[in-house]
């Protein structure tokens, strides 16, 4: 009797241990599958080149891209988005504001933007562009395009510019969420406020014009 229960226990450990090590090994495929689909559907780090997105982004900055965001939620209306433009030898990445939604006409008009013939009133005191682009006559955008500028408004290249043009919903990768070097939310980021206040020449009575 004696050695059938040592014989049953021994039949038992072995079977805890084979358990044991599938759940290990379920554990381990659960997490290789998760870090996988995080870096192709749900996050993704890229770092800013370049200053079209001055001042909210700047270069070298690195930001956290939700590419998840757009399967749950629509695409709003200033929303700081990473788009994949398709130049003449390779693809490359950019980061812009969307102004413009699908259905829209848009046309730019003494350097600022009007919707569907009324003047935006945008989020921020963006500067008056010198240069309307292709924006100087109306666009209509279709059901699938979206019209984006850049920050930098006369320093950068964006939806004006006849070599960008209307963004494709499929090219639009996913929402700048957080930038990781300074750990703020980009949506927060209120650089042109920040430029008024630090700059020596700006007063109370400035800041408040300009309506």
């Amino acid at each position: 009797m004696k050695y059938d229960f040592d014989l049953e226990n021994q039949k038992e450990a072995r079977k805890k241990l084979a358990i044991k090590a599938l759940v290990t090994l379920l554990e381990v495929c659960a997490v290789v599958a998760l870090g996988y689909g995080i870096t192709h559907w749900g996050m993704q780090i890229y770092t800013v080149s370049g200053q079209d997105m001055t001042p909210t982004l700047e270069n070298g900055d690195r930001i956290l891209v939700n590419k998840m965001s757009y399967r749950i939620h629509s695409i709003k209306r200033n929303d700081v988005v990473i788009v994949r433009q398709s130049g003449s030898e390779h693809n490359y990445y950019s980061a812009d504001r969307v102004i413009g939604l699908p259905g829209e006409t848009v046309q730019i008009k003494e350097g600022r933007v009007y919707i569907d013939g009324e003047r935006l009133k945008e989020k921020y005191r963006f500067p008056v562009m010198e240069n309307g682009g292709v924006a100087l006559e109306e666009i209509t955008l279709d059901e699938d395009e979206y019209f984006v500028l850049c920050d930098n408004r006369n320093g950068g290249e964006d939806s004006r510019n006849a070599n960008v043009g209307n963004v494709l919903r499929d090219n639009i990768v996913g929402k700048a969420w957080f930038r990781m070097n300074t750990l703020e939310i980009i949506s927060f980021l209120d650089g042109f406020s920040q430029e008024k206040k630090d700059s020596p020449s700006s007063s109370p009575a400035a800041t408040g014009d300009g309506k």
